[in-house]
């Protein structure tokens, strides 16, 4: 007997921004696996069993919830924002490719959500109204070497960014340290926007330049998007800017 695993994301914090999807597979789900916040964002029966991990454990995690859908239990994984950006899809992808045959067998199901990323781009206008990316800022899973040659060459290239986990205790100088190299190929009038726990009472939102963008408060919830040299800022009397990429280039 073989149960159902589905993995979704709460989206950015705003119950409103969770999908109709996610909301089913949450109705019907047995057992919930995820970091203990974003549990928290669930209201759950208390027939349903809640199994909260530390953020930095997302592989026994990920085996864990396919153990308990391999003897026949409905999981579902829990995310923040879109389960498959920089968060739990990828991981149980792995513990599948490493795990056991019957591990492949399962029904698997990835539901889309509302990442950071666009939640924050919403708040601003439309800066990625053009060719963007999305770099993760954690050095835990690959080398920082790595992150600044990505950087420089999306910069270069003229994509937008859209940088996650930009800063944490263990990494204070990192997001500085991006900024710094950012300013070596973009212009300092460059637009930068901070977007932190967007749609909820505790959101903070700030637009400004790339050579002032230090000054900016930021942790781990929070997404910052760095412009092209393209991006615009609209300035709106009374009201906060809009940020945009146009369209087309040249």
């Amino acid at each position: 007997m073989t149960g159902k695993l589905t993995i979704i994301g709460t989206g950015p914090g705003n119950p409103g921004q969770t999908t109709p999807q996610a909301t089913d597979a949450i109705a019907a789900g047995e057992q919930f696996f995820g970091y203990g916040p974003y549990l928290d964002r669930l209201n759950l029966r208390p027939d349903q069993i809640r199994v909260a991990s530390d953020n930095r454990e997302e592989i026994d995690r990920a085996r864990a919830a396919l153990d308990a859908a391999s003897k026949g239990a409905t999981v579902c994984v829990v995310s923040g924002g879109d389960p498959g950006v920089f968060a739990m899809a990828a991981a149980i992808c792995e513990a599948v490719e490493t795990g056991p045959e019957t591990w492949r067998r399962l029904d698997i199901t990835v539901l889309p959500g509302v990442t950071a990323m666009l939640a924050v781009a919403a708040r601003a206008g439309a800066p990625l109204g053009h060719d963007f990316c999305a770099i993760s800022l954690s050095d835990n899973l690959k080398p920082w070497d790595l992150i600044e040659r990505r950087l420089r060459a999306v910069a270069e290239a003229g994509l937008v960014i859209a940088l996650y986990n930009p800063i944490s205790k263990a990494r204070p100088w990192q997001l500085a340290t991006a900024f710094k190299l950012l300013r070596e190929v973009l212009p300092v009038t460059t637009p930068v926007i901070f977007g932190r726990a967007i749609g909820r009472p505790d959101e903070h939102f700030a637009v400004g330049p790339l050579g002032e963008a230090h000054q900016q408060p930021a942790d781990m919830a929070t997404c910052v998007i760095i412009g092209s040299a393209e991006t615009r800022i609209i300035e709106r009397p009374g009201m906060d800017p809009l940020v945009y990429s146009p369209r087309s280039i040249g």
